[in-house]
């Protein structure tokens, strides 16, 4: 849910911090005192576009930053994962907008380009109003709510499970295909590659070692010289030979054992040396004894060095990748020798996995139909209780272009909405109108509580142009929506305000050159007088703050 918003030089705002709780808060003040504005900055803040002029004035950049705790939201902490910008049980958001153009967006400190800003937002907030954040004017999001309402699971799973099938399938078909147009030429020149491959034999491995061995056979001579020099060294030198002063000192301290144990231990670590020097001795006489200079094989070698080599350039790779390359050419041969035969029965599993999606398809459509009658008709029952009689709220299964399959079936899901009677439905990214905009959302989500999984809900302007009892009915029905999730309501209508769980209040405040925006939160004392000045105007009377206090009352015992 959303903790804290943080907002610095943007519009009037100087700097701001709002804490959230949960359930349902009223953002409540004077007409003109800024309550859109925390909206909006939070809707940058998610990635929406910025301008320039929300800068506040003199200042060199606008900052908003907020706050979740993510420890109950599984999507969110799977796609922070994913894009390696987790940070344990809170995420931060942030957003710069720089007065000179131009705007930087983080995830939890780190630098993110604005479409992830986007997309994490949209699992985050759904702002209801007229703005862009809002999800349930995509259609994706449209398709998605029709399915978690007919609970369609399971089908769209068998439905994309055959679908990836069938694209598979037809892939393969569509690429041979393409090849059986050139397949002689093709057929020519893999023959041609596989045999001269076939050929050269290479084998995994072998470059490696001939490298090994030309270097041994090249550089005989030396290593005989050296490998002589050190036997003579350790061995052979009459006086001076490491293991015959080595064989004295062992025989000296011998000989002193008698006098100082001590002695003993380190007699023992140089006759231990000694005999480490005796079998590096042994070993080197039998390494150089199999060492001979054979200038054939040395050139066989460098030949066939120089052959990986040349085919290695011929096919743009290092030689040791020779073995693979040629694996690769005769799976490729074999494939293309076979690929009128593959084809035939490519035809026949593409037409089978076809036939079982469409089956699945059309149960899914047919499923889709009906439970888009149900969704449209309770969502219209709801609008008539909000404030718009004769609104009326439908479905359309609109099939895709060309008829071709999906993994999410055979039709777009399109919401449309006729706001009054007589008037033909139309899209829902359609609706001029802010407030009714926010209603129909509220209708729709009332009808899918159960099923939208998105944390935080904001409504603004749910309540514009509507009052009494419908106001009431408004409110309950957002307070309703808090119960399992965080609802955040910009109103001025005391009717929704008294059913909130917490109430923010925004002012404008005044100095000598500035004009800025405050926003606290009440206790119930001032809640009690918030709502009765949104019921009486300035001056507020004993009754008017009774009528408060009792609509606030009647609110929790509902």
């Amino acid at each position: 849910m959303l903790n804290t918003i943080r907002i610095r030089d943007f519009a009037i705002i100087d700097e701001l911090e709002v804490n959230l709780g949960t359930g349902m808060s009223a953002l409540t003040g004077e007409t003109g005192a800024g309550k859109s504005i925390l909206i909006d900055a939070l809707g940058l803040a998610l990635g929406d576009r910025a301008d320039a002029g929300v800068v506040r004035v003199n200042c060199k950049r606008a900052e908003i930053a907020a706050s979740f705790n993510i420890t109950q939201l599984p999507d969110v902490i799977t796609w922070l994962e994913d894009n390696d910008l987790d940070d344990g049980d809170d995420c931060l958001i942030r957003r710069t907008i720089a007065a000179k153009g131009g705007s930087k967006g983080f995830i939890n400190g780190s630098p993110v380009p604005m479409q992830s800003l986007r997309a994490l937002g949209e699992l985050l907030i759904d702002i209801h109003g007229q703005h862009e954040h809002q999800s349930l004017l995509r259609n994706d999001e449209q398709r998605r709510l029709l399915d978690d309402f007919a609970n369609h699971t399971d089908l769209l799973a068998k439905l994309s499970k055959t679908y990836q099938a069938w694209r598979e399938a037809n892939d393969e078909y569509q690429c041979l295909s393409a090849a059986a147009q050139d397949r002689d030429a093709q057929l020519d020149l893999l023959r041609y590659q596989v045999n001269e491959l076939d050929t050269l034999a290479p084998e995994t491995g072998e470059y490696d070692h001939i490298n090994t061995e030309h270097a041994r056979l090249a550089n005989v001579s030396r290593l005989q010289t050296t490998g002589h020099q050190i036997i003579e060294s350790l061995e052979d030198s009459e006086d001076n030979a490491a293991s015959t002063v080595l064989a004295r000192a062992v025989a000296s301290l011998d000989e002193l054992r008698d006098v100082d144990s001590q002695l003993g231990e380190l007699s023992d670590g140089l006759n231990g040396a000694l005999a480490e020097v005796q079998e590096a001795v042994s070993g080197l006489r039998n390494y150089l004894s199999s060492l001979d200079a054979d200038p054939a094989r040395l050139d066989e070698v460098e030949t066939r060095i120089g052959t990986l080599l040349e085919f290695s350039r011929k096919h743009h790779i290092k030689p040791d990748e020779l073995p693979e390359k040629h694996q690769q050419l005769k799976d490729e041969l074999d494939k293309l020798e076979h690929a009128e035969t593959r084809l035939e029965g490519l035809q026949d599993d593409i037409a089978t996995k076809l036939a079982s999606y469409n089956k699945l398809a059309k149960k899914l459509t047919t499923s889709r139909t009906k439970h888009a009658a149900l969704l449209s008709k309770y969502v219209t029952e709801h609008m008539q209780e909000l404030g718009m009689p004769g609104g009326r709220f439908e479905i359309d299964l609109e099939a895709r272009e060309a008829n071709t399959p999906s993994a999410l079936g055979m039709e777009k899901i399109i919401f449309t909405v006729s706001a009054n009677p007589g008037q033909p439905a139309k899209a829902l990214n359609k609706v001029a109108s802010g407030g009714e905009l926010s209603r129909i959302s509220l209708a729709i989500q009332v009808v899918l509580a159960d099923n939208v999984h998105i944390p935080t809900l904001i409504f603004d302007e749910v309540d514009v142009g509507i009052g009494g009892g419908v106001a009431e009915i408004v409110g309950s029905r957002l307070r309703a929506l808090a119960e399992n999730r965080q609802v955040l309501c910009v109103t001025h209508l005391a009717q929704v305000a008294a059913q909130a769980h917490n109430h923010l209040q925004v002012s404008k405040t005044r100095s000598k050159d500035t004009t800025g925006t405050d926003i606290k939160a009440l206790d119930e004392t001032g809640r009690g007088q918030e709502i009765a000045r949104m019921l009486g105007g300035v001056e507020i009377t004993k009754q008017t703050l009774a009528h408060a206090e009792e609509m606030i009352e009647r609110a929790r015992a509902s």
